[in-house]
């Protein structure tokens, strides 16, 4: 019986050090993305279009696993902070296009520092740079499994 409990204890799951990594990495963040006047969340679709600069409502909640929900809110955001636009599209008018402002495209230049101060953040001697990447390989796996099983 103790080795079935086992299975219930904090240290022995997987879900745990996922979340508090999580946590910690955003924790990392906050002081970047205060520069910018944006969220941890928000700083993600910004991150969605600066790489495809127009982008539909759906195919941004697809690439950040979001829901149109959790997703139009920060969109409005967005807006309001002149960062982004949204039109309705003329091919269908159910569809709604996200597209970068002049502002938002400035601000990626100010952004562009940021993935370098994360990773030297991550920097230490017990993780070398070839383990990092394999493990964001391992997590990217471990989402698309999740995905998958969530649909």
């Amino acid at each position: 019986m103790p080795d079935q409990l086992a299975k219930l204890y904090l240290e022995n799951q997987l879900c745990f050090p996922l979340y508090a990594a999580s946590r910690l990495t955003t924790k990392i963040y906050t002081p970047y993305l205060n520069e910018l006047d944006i969220t941890y969340p928000q700083y993600l679709v910004m991150m969605v279009l600066w790489q495809h600069p127009e982008q539909s409502v759906n195919d941004i909640g697809h690439k950040l696993l979001l829901e149109s929900n959790t997703l139009t809110p920060l969109l409005k955001r967005l807006e309001q902070k002149k960062l982004i636009k949204r039109t309705r599209s003329h091919k269908d008018e159910r569809s709604v296009l996200v597209s970068l402002t002049q502002e938002g495209l400035e601000l990626r230049e100010k952004a562009a520092v940021i993935p370098d101060q994360i990773m030297a953040s991550f920097q230490d001697e017990s993780i070398s740079p070839e383990e990092g990447i394999a493990f964001r390989e391992t997590l990217k796996k471990l989402m698309g499994i999740l995905r998958e099983k969530s649909q």
